[in-house]
């Protein structure tokens, strides 16, 4: 203690400065620990954010139900991880495609750095930090069945994606061993394991559980898109935690990814409300949010591959896509309520196909080049990804359907739909006017 205090009083003395970042005897750097804990917090805000999101935009008699249906993500999905979750996404690796049960309980998940993550952090930090990205992941399927399903069956439902559709794909692209991963598919923090894979999922629900009650028929214009704006302003903001958070360090591929994930948000709300006055000749509120949501989704699998002028371009790209894609809903007939496939599939798709095409070992060395960097290898192992991903979880997912219906009705009853999930599911009210 004597001859630290000295130290520190002789680099006083001498004017040098203390490193920040500083390693204990484990190798534990504190200012990554701090970083990665603070992100995993603002992952954490992105959840009951996304219930303010959609809230929103659902009717009035709906709105509790809708909030409750990403609050308790939170809960469920926060204790699936800790009991069964982490082992089958991170586990040690069984046959390329799940991980073993090596750390059910989180046995064997402590304090001390796991090097097949990250070797600055505790193991359980870069689990509590995944954690988080396993939680809003189910939760944003509820924006396609929003306003029709029954609560139970909703929890029943979600455990079970997540188990048997979330929790292989995260191994099979993040984790050492899973088979995407060795195939070089490329997904920085989530396009493809989170957006692709819930966006597709919001499709299949959508087409098996039909459409609303008086769809088409009734007004069904969002009820406060105040709350809309405040939640995407809020997943804006925790999406910093959610990309820049992924390098799992204070460093400098964190910051690229932090100016990259603000830039392609910004240019997609442009871009999005452009597009709006041109076509209906106005911009809205609405459109504002739902362009920075999916400026955000699509740069999410590129932020630690791409620079900031690639990121203009994927936001003001993803923009248009997902818009023709929106639009394009009526006329194909399927009732997704709040757009999860228009904006998180088109958007993480387009995200994931244009880490192949901009993608820099100038940014990221550990990453690779993509097309426009002379690797067109890159650009189809990103296009073979997105398909297997699609795939297995439109497939999976229409089973679990099923499944669930075996188990507890999944549709609300017309009564119930007519009265509002608040007051037939919750006996609450949203508001009390």
């Amino acid at each position: 203690m004597k001859t630290s205090r000295f130290a520190y009083s002789l680099v006083g003395l001498l004017g040098l400065s203390i490193p920040v970042h500083a390693a204990n005897r484990n190798g534990i750097d504190t200012g990554d620990t701090a970083w990665v804990l603070i992100s995993a917090a603002l992952v954490m805000l992105m959840t009951p954010a996304l219930g303010l999101f959609y809230a929103g935009m659902v009717r009035r008699k709906n709105v509790l139900a809708t909030i409750l249906q990403s609050f308790i993500m939170v809960g469920l999905i926060g204790v699936q991880w800790v009991v069964f979750g982490y082992t089958l996404a991170f586990g040690p690796d069984k046959w390329h495609i799940i991980g073993g049960l090596d750390w059910v309980g989180l046995r064997g998940v402590g304090m001390m750095p796991n090097t097949d993550y990250c070797s600055t952090i505790p193991h359980q930090a870069f689990m509590i930090y995944q954690a988080m990205f396993a939680i809003i992941t189910p939760a944003l399927i509820t924006g396609a069945f929003a306003e029709r399903v029954r609560f139970k069956a909703f929890v029943v439902f979600s455990l079970l994606w997540a188990t048997l559709i979330y929790d292989p794909i995260c191994h099979w692209v993040w984790a050492p061993g899973g088979w995407l991963r060795n195939l070089g598919a490329l997904d920085f923090a989530g396009g493809t394991v989170v957006h692709i894979s819930s966006g597709i999922a919001a499709l299949a629900c959508a087409l098996t559980l039909g459409k609303r009650k008086g769809y088409g028929k009734e007004d069904m214009k969002p009820h406060n898109l105040t709350m809309t704006l405040t939640g995407a302003a809020m997943l804006w903001f925790g999406w910093f935690g959610f990309n820049a958070g992924s390098a799992l360090g204070a460093n400098g591929l964190a910051v690229n990814a932090f100016v990259v994930t603000n830039t392609a948000a910004a240019a997609a709300a442009l871009s999005w409300i452009l597009i709006e006055a041109w076509h209906r000749g106005r911009p809205t509120a609405l459109g504002a949010a739902s362009g920075a949501v999916a400026g955000l989704v699509a740069i999410t699998p590129a932020s630690g591959y791409v620079g900031p002028m690639a990121a203009i371009i994927i936001g003001g790209v993803v923009s248009g896509l997902c818009y023709m894609a929106i639009s394009m809903k009526e006329r194909l007939g399927y009732d997704d309520s709040l757009d999860v496939f228009g904006v998180h599939c088109v958007g993480g798709t387009w995200g994931a196909l244009a880490t192949g095409l901009f993608a820099s070992v100038l940014i990221n060395p550990a990453g690779g080049n993509g097309l426009f960097h002379g690797n067109p290898k890159q650009f189809l192992v990103q296009l073979a990804a997105i398909a297997v991903v699609m795939v297995f979880s439109f497939t999976g997912t229409f089973m679990l359907i099923k499944i669930t219906n075996l188990i507890t009705p999944f549709r609300a009853t017309p009564a119930e739909e007519e009265a509002g999930l608040d007051i037939g599911q919750h006996g609450e009210k949203g508001y009390a006017l």
